[in-house]
């Protein structure tokens, strides 16, 4: 584990947490295993970067993220410690036994339609408990959902509140970026102050493009190349990858991507509703679903009636008809 984290993190901690092993470095953390020594149990311990706690001040950040620690959701992982050491500012979750939505892809491939709509609403079942208490990802990316035993678990909802509170402007003058390029919205890349729940809505349909295509829909060299493409261009569609992926869900997917948030879903549900649209009710190429709800009433509902009324109409005719030849 990196030099400058370790003694201090392990003195410091002493009684209360023993680090085990480095997990990774993100932009705003550095992950560890660790074994909650009061409790018996392993934990992913996260230490904010240097630079990013300076910015947020160790007092209003440990008071913003204690709200987190209430949201309790099945997708969602909870908050159960935090505090500052050294200078350092921490939280601590429960460490998942399963494996993040990267690897998964990574290990799979393309993913089925089904499996991948699936995921795509458990995820939204998290940000919609979320956003209804008026807290935004921000930063929805494969490596920050864990699948668990096949479901969905969404890390680091308590980040996003705590930086969005506690850092302020400082958090834009500082030039400390929220989000990761190939998942962020356009505002997001543009650097908007204000954004609301449709850039998690857009991160969301990145995520379900990724798993479908196998990479995201905006690619480049560097970052900065990611980020320019994600506010001039316009995401590809994700028939353009893989055409037999049913029409309303290209369809849904193009409208949660949207380089304009007003052309967006405004809630994940109804994001998600327009991924479960009953199949017959769009064609199965990749154009606009025609509506067959005529044709099928027609079918269905007036084809008995007119072979009636015709039956009887040639029974009434074969009988005068029968009539008339009589001597």
């Amino acid at each position: 584990m990196p030099r400058s984290y370790t003694a201090e993190l392990g003195t410091a901690l002493a009684g209360r947490y023993l680090i085990e092993e480095h997990l990774g470095k993100g932009g705003m953390a550095t992950v560890y295993r660790a074994l909650d020594l009061k409790h018996d149990r392993a934990v992913a311990l996260k230490v904010l970067n240097p630079e990013l706690g300076a910015v947020l001040g160790a007092e209003r950040f440990l008071t913003e993220i204690k709200v987190t620690a209430t949201m309790q959701h099945p997708n969602l992982l909870t908050l159960i410690d935090s505090g500052e050491v050294g200078g350092l500012l921490y939280y601590v979750m429960p460490l998942l036994d399963g494996e993040t939505l990267r690897a998964y892809i990574a290990r799979s491939g393309q993913l089925p339609v089904n499996d991948a709509v699936r995921i795509a609403a458990g995820i939204a079942q998290a940000l919609a408990y979320a956003h209804a208490r008026d807290i935004i990802h921000r930063d929805l990316k494969p490596e920050n959902v864990i699948l668990q035993h096949g479901q969905p678990i969404v890390l680091d909802f308590g980040i996003a509140l705590a930086l969005r509170n506690a850092g302020g402007a400082r958090m834009t003058q500082t030039g400390v970026a929220m989000g990761t390029p190939q998942y962020m919205s356009p505002e997001q890349a543009s650097g908007e102050k204000q954004v609301d729940a449709r850039v998690d809505i857009y991160a969301l349909g990145t995520l379900l493009f990724e798993m479908l295509a196998g990479e995201a829909p905006h690619t480049g060299p560097t970052p900065q190349s990611v980020m320019s493409r994600v506010i001039t261009t316009e995401a590809r569609s994700i028939a353009s990858v893989r055409p037999l992926v049913p029409a309303h869900i290209a369809a849904a997917i193009a409208k949660a991507l949207a380089r304009n948030p007003a052309d967006r879903f405004s809630t994940v549900d109804e994001f998600v509703a327009a991924l479960q649209r009953p199949a017959d009710a769009v064609t199965t190429g990749t154009g606009p679903a025609d509506d067959m709800s005529g044709i099928s009433s027609f079918r269905h509902g007036h084809s008995t009636p007119i072979l009636i009324a015709v039956a009887l109409a040639t029974l009434v005719v074969g009988f005068l008809a029968g009539r008339l030849s009589t001597p």
